[in-house]
Order: C-alpha cells, then sequence, then structure tokens
C-alpha cells in the first residue's frame, strides 16, 4: 500500500513537473502498486445555448479527443520520467464538463481462490447476465463495493498507515536488520 507520505511526493512532483497550460487544474492524482492515474479538468466547448444534452455530450467527447491528441507527446514525456522515477505505470484522464475520461490505463491481473458460496455469487451474476464470466463478475462486485467504500476503507487505510509508522519506529528501524524469527522460515 502506498502511504500517505509517498503520495504527497507523487502528487507534488507531478504538480512541479506538469506543463502549466496542459489542464485548468489537476482534479486527481491517485497510485496502487502498479499505476499512477492523473485527471485534470480541461475547459469545455461551446455551445450555442439551445443546444440539446446530446449535441453538448458529442461536443464534451468531441474535446476529450482533441485534447488527447494534442498532448499525447508532452503527456508520454512526463509519463517517462514518473515511470523510472516511481516505477509504476502512468496513466491519464479528464474531466470535461460532466463527462469523465480515462485514457489508456492498467487492468492488471487479480489472481484468487474463492470457497463454493463465493463462486455461486459470481455464477449467480453470470446467470442474471449482470456478467459474461467470473472475472466480470468479480469486478463488478469490486465496483460495488468501492461505491460503498469511502467510510470503511479510508478508516481501515488510516489504520494502515499507522501501523507502518509504528513499524518504522521499532527498534531495528536504525540498523535495516529484521527482528530474530521475523524472516522467511527456514
Amino acid at each position: 500500500m502506498i502511504t500517505s507520505e509517498q503520495m504527497e511526493k507523487v502528487r507534488g512532483w507531478f504538480a512541479g513537473r506538469l506543463p502549466d497550460d496542459l489542464f485548468e487544474e489537476v482534479t486527481e492524482v491517485t497510485a496502487d502498486r502498479e499505476e499512477i492515474t492523473v485527471i485534470g479538468r480541461i475547459a469545455e466547448p461551446r455551445s450555442a445555448e439551445d443546444a440539446s444534452a446530446a449535441e453538448r455530450e458529442a461536443a464534451m467527447q468531441g474535446r476529450v479527443q482533441e485534447f488527447r491528441e494534442r498532448t499525447r507527446e508532452a503527456r508520454m514525456a512526463v509519463a517517462r520520467e514518473a515511470e523510472h522515477r516511481f516505477g509504476r505505470k502512468v496513466s491519464w484522464g479528464v474531466v470535461c464538463g460532466t463527462e469523465r475520461a480515462l485514457f489508456t490505463h492498467v487492468a492488471a491481473p487479480v489472481m484468487t481462490r474463492l470457497r463454493q458460496p463465493e463462486r455461486r455469487v459470481l455464477d449467480t451474476l453470470i446467470a442474471a447476465g449482470v456478467a459474461r464470466s467470473r472475472s466480470e463478475a468479480l469486478a463488478w462486485c469490486v465496483r460495488l463495493v468501492q461505491r460503498h467504500e469511502d467510510d470503511w476503507l479510508t478508516e481501515l487505510r488510516e489504520s494502515l498507515e499507522h501501523v507502518q509508522r509504528v513499524r518504522a519506529q521499532g527498534p531495528d528501524a536504525a540498523d535495516g536488520t529484521e527482528p530474530e524469527g521475523a524472516g522467511p522460515a527456514a
């Protein structure tokens, strides 16, 4: 898990490194073990006051595509530096009005072993047409939890950061050796 201090360093680096004219503002920088995602706000296209919702949506999608193409080289240069510095892939996204778009981003495989009651949940989602495979059903379940995550997972992340700080202050923190018995089993 990435600590708050590490995340602050990532955000700070991008704040200092991104060209001033790339985004109106950087709205989000997130990271995990595989990827850093940078999302910025771009200007909405001007539309006539009487433009339909479909016309406005199409204009925003066009603006997103125009931004993606126009800024590709600059974003790739920043991404190469960041990937070298942080050891993670960099993905990009934008917010344009009500439209949020992520460009190419990492879809990391996650292997897990499930017992029958858990497999039955996934199989029920497949049978109901919610998902086409167990993999898709599991991703659907994760997205459902993600929608309701805020309080519980935020508290859990804060607790993990506290544990990492306490471990770092332990008796072996200064000399870098592992306590007896903490290493791999013989």
